[in-house]
């Protein structure tokens, strides 16, 4: 193996050989909040014209996952190994910033795409899903959990204790997720809340992802489509930038 597959591949190792905890688990918790908002909601709700409020809920609990775990696994990769000393081991490896970036960022498109197959073909079983326009769905997809798995090289460089990566998965990421779209269209919103999702990278990975489903969403694909490719570069260029300056990770 050259340098970056052989960390791909133990990045690839890392996570499965806990797939119960890093792939079942995420599955779960999209499995629990489709029962719960799904039996409430499915008759007081609907946002799309023909689509139930279950179907339209699917593909937002399928992107929630996949941009959660993508950001877990590389963020979660690079603390427990600065935690436990073992990044050393890598430091010391002829491996260019390139080779980190491209091993840590598509290990986690692989799990996020893994939890994201794993909540589709166990909540697909609860209503009929259509796909319209399928290859929406792949570079969303893509697209969502490449800049997470950036982001959450970001995350790992930047924390020093379990604590602060806590802090900014809680208060980063977990509030830009649900503020999306996940759960309801943005033009049910106050004005406020509205303007201010449209800040948020978020809801136009998610809205996105959902055209590829029904052919609908709350703004255009192609504007979506150059927004979230326009914050995956950006995301993707600061990690690459604090790789190379071995930022918090070389004396």
């Amino acid at each position: 193996m050259r340098g970056w597959q052989a960390l791909f591949y133990k990045e690839i190792l890392r996570f499965w050989k806990v797939a119960f905890q890093t792939v079942a688990a995420p599955v779960l918790t999209a499995l629990m909040y489709l029962l719960i908002f799904g039996h409430v909601l499915e008759d007081r709700v609907q946002v799309y014209e023909g689509v139930s409020y279950t179907s339209f809920l699917i593909p937002g609990l399928v992107m929630m996952s996949v941009l959660q775990n993508a950001f877990a696994n590389s963020s979660s990769s690079l603390i427990q190994s600065k935690m436990m000393g073992n990044l050393v081991f890598i430091l010391l490896a002829p491996l260019s910033p390139w080779n980190w970036f491209c091993a840590y960022v598509l290990s986690s498109v692989v799990r996020g795409v893994a939890v994201g197959l794993g909540v589709l073909c166990v909540t697909m079983w609860f209503t009929p899903l259509q796909v319209v326009a399928p290859w929406w769905i792949f570079i969303f997809g893509f697209l969502g959990a490449g800049m997470l798995g950036a982001m959450g090289v970001i995350a790992g460089l930047w924390a020093e204790k379990f604590d602060q990566m806590a802090a900014f998965q809680n208060f980063v990421i977990m509030p830009m997720t649900f503020l999306s779209g996940v759960f309801y269209s943005i033009h049910s919103l106050p004005d406020f809340w509205q303007t201010a999702s449209h800040f948020n990278p978020f809801f136009y990975m998610i809205d996105g992802f959902r055209y590829g489903f029904f052919g609908q969403s709350d703004v255009s694909p192609w504007l979506s489509l150059l927004l979230v490719g326009s914050a995956w570069f950006a995301v993707s260029a600061i990690a690459l930038h604090l790789l190379k300056i071995g930022f918090k990770i070389r004396g």
